[in-house]
């Protein structure tokens, strides 16, 4: 299994908040992950989420709202009955909203630009554009996600898979 965080959008009356149920159902999902995706229910971030985070933590202000945190780890938890497995977590429809409004709103050049300084180092093997181009489209993709998800008043389960 490859390092991800793997999205579903469903109704949030389909989701139990239970760890056993979310890990069938996810990974059932990830089994029908290509055409999940092309029905616009799916999405998924491979390896470069952590950072990905990073780039949105650049919109975070004291005072702010804290729509930035949604996307990749912001929801609910829920955890594992021994705390040895990464948690699901669940989005609510109201907080899928917040999220495609922050990626709408969001300029990911003021984004990338406040971010670099600490998301490049990990990356110097590559040319910046095309690390940049990377999380563009990691970019590009939640926020027509999260809209398609918030549109359809969807709730979103992420798992997050090592």
């Amino acid at each position: 299994m490859s390092i991800k965080m793997q999205l579903r959008a469903m109704s949030e009356s389909e989701i139990r908040e239970e760890w056993t149920w979310l890990e069938e159902v996810m990974g059932d999902a990830l089994d029908r992950f290509q055409a999940e995706r092309r029905a616009g229910i799916a999405e998924a971030v491979p390896h470069h989420f952590h950072a990905l985070n990073e780039v949105y933590a650049a919109a975070c202000s004291p005072q702010g709202a804290h729509g930035w945190e949604l996307p990749v780890f912001g929801g609910t938890p829920v955890y594992h009955a021994a705390n040895s497995r990464p948690p699901f977590v669940t989005v609510r429809p109201t907080e899928v909203r917040e999220a495609a409004n922050f990626l709408a709103a969001a300029s990911f050049d003021d984004l990338w630009e406040s971010a670099r300084p600490k998301v490049l180092p990990p990356f110097s093997a590559f040319a910046e554009v095309e690390v940049k181009g990377w999380f563009l489209t990691h970019h590009t993709d939640l926020r027509a996600f999260y809209s398609r998800s918030a549109s359809a008043g969807s709730a979103v389960v992420k798992a997050f898979w090592y």
